[in-house]
């Protein structure tokens, strides 16, 4: 059997993602999707966590901009992000997929409180382990969370699943022209800011050599077809990785 060329990843979830072409809430279908893409890509032995948004229920950015605390709002999305954390465990679980959901708020009746340790050991026995809740700080996007869990548990890869087929000059559902990137430097990202994530976690991920791949979630057997090293998406690392 053909090796994967990846060990260890952390999947970035947005919550538009689960929420499919409503925009809002939870669609049982994508979640059923993204447990399928799971569970095919945990058959080739590789380790995976998975870092959840909000976004489909709740984002602290839109709450603050209509007058709420900015620390309260960005609380509330956390909660959405555990949300869909345990929509998500649930699916997978169906699915014959052994999961933890590891909250960095604490909450022990639904979730593990984070644990470094812990979690590494949870996807050394073959589990697929949840974070949820973000960083548990305010001013902090789902996006940091991923470079920061990625750092620690040391994953080889953080791969980001959206709704479009990599990054792109310009935003290709407005712009038929618009040209889509092979490959990036982390700088070309901060530079020209290209929306692959935001520069707190993108400089994250610079200062610890951990590559970025953008991909499209939507087609099916994505995520297996990236673990095991086909050219697909965007790639973001150093120019001479």
């Amino acid at each position: 059997m053909e090796k994967p060329k990846y060990e260890r990843i952390i999947l970035k979830l947005s919550g538009e993602a689960l929420a499919g072409p409503g925009g809002f809430g939870i669609q049982h279908e994508v979640l059923l999707s993204v447990a399928n893409q799971v569970a095919e890509a945990k058959e080739t032995g590789v380790q995976i966590a998975l870092v959840v948004g909000g976004g489909n229920v709740w984002r602290g950015l839109s709450g603050s901009a209509q007058g709420m605390d900015r620390a309260t709002a960005d609380y509330m999305g956390m909660l959405a992000t555990v949300m869909n954390a345990l929509a998500m465990q649930d699916a997978l679980e169906k699915n014959g997929s052994h999961t933890r959901v590891m909250s960095a708020i604490e909450m022990r009746q639904i979730a593990e409180p984070y644990i470094r340790r812990r979690a590494i050991r949870h996807m050394e026995k073959g589990r697929v382990v949840i974070f949820a809740a973000g960083t548990g700080n305010p001013y902090f996007t789902t996006d940091t969370t991923a470079a920061l869990r990625a750092a620690e548990i040391e994953a080889d890869v953080i791969l980001m699943a959206k709704q479009v087929d990599g990054v792109y000059d310009s935003d290709p559902l407005k712009n038929p022209s618009a040209k889509k990137f092979d490959r990036l430097d982390y700088l070309d990202v901060l530079n020209k800011g290209l929306g692959v994530m935001d520069s707190t976690a993108a400089s994250l991920c610079m200062d610890n050599d951990i590559p970025i791949i953008v991909f499209n979630l939507t087609k099916v057997g994505n995520i297996r077809r990236v673990i095991m090293g086909e050219s697909i998406g965007t790639y973001v690392g150093r120019e001479n990785s």
